[in-house]
């Protein structure tokens, strides 16, 4: 790690007009930080170390620049940033590289689906593929942390919804779920046939990690949905006293 940021000192030139001390220390902390962090960081712990008026936005912007040409390059993940190794460079770790486990068709269509229509539920899912789907193939794409529980559908039983995460933005190289192929390029790249039903569209896919209207908490009680307080136990007096003997 010093190492690199020695480094990095020698090649940022010293520009009084365009680089001040403070900014130049801005950049070094940052720096710092995203090389020692073992998962993205987020803007906010990274500006929380910088020194005062340094807009986070700012160094970090500056920071990707510096790196646009290196060996590695700072790259947002949703809203976190972190360094990635170049794409040009990534076959030096093919070798050495852990095998992913790899999906079946289920799997596949399942995940596309998912990010595509997010936050989405297990019904859903199967009618939009209109085949049942088995237990086994959420718990893959669960497993693999590209798929994470949200919450539930405010709707009787209370399924669970299902939604992307920063892994598989990750995996995927992607900076934020709007980067995922819309209809056109899709078409283009012969993923898609030509002869598509009318009216077939491509979602815009939302990642948002906000629940929306119609997702509660995993946690919430069954009580707090029906918007009253639980009932108490028959067998017990007022306010939960034993009645008489």
């Amino acid at each position: 790690m010093a190492e690199l940021i020695r480094l990095y000192e020698l090649e940022v030139p010293e520009d009084p007009v365009q680089t001040s001390d403070s900014r130049r220390e801005a950049l070094r902390i940052a720096l710092a930080l995203l090389f020692a962090a073992s998962e993205p960081l987020d803007e906010r712990s990274i500006a929380e170390q910088l020194p005062s008026g340094e807009p986070v936005g700012d160094v970090l912007s500056e920071l990707r620049a510096q790196f646009a040409d290196a060996g590695v390059h700072l790259v947002s993940i949703g809203d976190k940033w972190a360094f990635r190794t170049a794409p040009d460079l990534a076959w030096l770790f093919a070798r050495h590289g852990e095998t992913p486990r790899k999906l079946s068709r289920a799997g596949l269509e399942t995940l596309a689906i998912i990010a595509y229509h997010q936050p989405v539920t297990r019904a859903e899912i199967e009618e939009i593929r209109g085949v049942a789907l088995s237990k086994g193939t959420l718990d893959v794409l669960l497993e693999t942390g590209w798929v994470r529980l949200r919450g539930r559908r405010r709707t009787p039983g209370r399924p669970l919804t299902y939604g992307t995460s920063e892994t598989f933005l990750s995996h995927f190289g992607l900076e934020a779920i709007g980067d995922l192929p819309g209809l056109d390029e899709l078409k283009g790249a012969g993923l898609l046939d030509g002869r598509l039903p009318p009216g077939f569209g491509v979602p815009v896919p939302v990642d948002d990690p906000a629940l929306t209207e119609d997702e509660e908490p995993l946690d919430m009680p069954l009580f707090d949905e029906l918007g009253g307080e639980p009932e108490p136990d028959a067998s017990s007096g007022p306010a939960g006293e034993a009645p008489p003997g």
